[in-house]
């Protein structure tokens, strides 16, 4: 199984389809509402405004796992992110990155690619990076800053239009 054969529930309750992003560069994160990483929302969204009309998605997942900084709803995880933030990239339902009830795109996502820890998600903000052919080519730190992402977000861009 390949990126493009899952799916994951939309805040809204929509089922989506991985493969609705094909020919897209895709960024997975998951996220928290009350972390010390909280503000990278701010950063990522300035990505999605500068590269979306290229070809860039955004898809956040909420996530309670790492010292309970996400309890809300997910409506008001939602409200959260919409009202500080401004964000308007596709947020996900809230799901388990780790263990055994972890979501299978995240099974999926960490068995494509380890840190030198192994492959459990450590914190809030981890970030995979798609290519528009949907392979995981990158796996970044929770602490990578969205801006220092740019030049391999570009570099998958530009080869959508090569």
């Amino acid at each position: 199984m390949g990126f493009y054969d899952y799916s994951a529930r939309k805040m809204n309750g929509k089922e989506v389809k991985m493969e609705e992003y094909k020919g897209k560069v895709v960024i997975v994160v998951n996220t928290a509402s009350k972390c010390g990483l909280t503000p990278q929302f701010k950063g990522l969204e300035e990505l999605y405004q500068e590269y979306k009309g290229q070809g860039l998605e955004i898809l956040g997942f909420p996530c309670n796992q790492f010292s309970q900084q996400d309890p809300g709803s997910n409506h008001e995880i939602e409200e959260f992110c919409q009202l500080n933030y401004g964000v308007s990239f596709t947020m996900f339902e809230k799901i388990d990155v780790n263990g055994e009830g972890a979501h299978p795109l995240y099974k999926y996502l960490k068995a494509q690619k380890k840190t030198i820890v192994g492959s459990e998600i450590g914190w809030n903000f981890a970030k995979f990076l798609i290519d528009a052919q949907g392979n995981v080519v990158k796996r970044y730190l929770p602490t990578t800053a969205p801006k220092d992402m740019k030049k391999d977000i570009e570099k998958h861009l530009g080869e959508i239009k090569a």
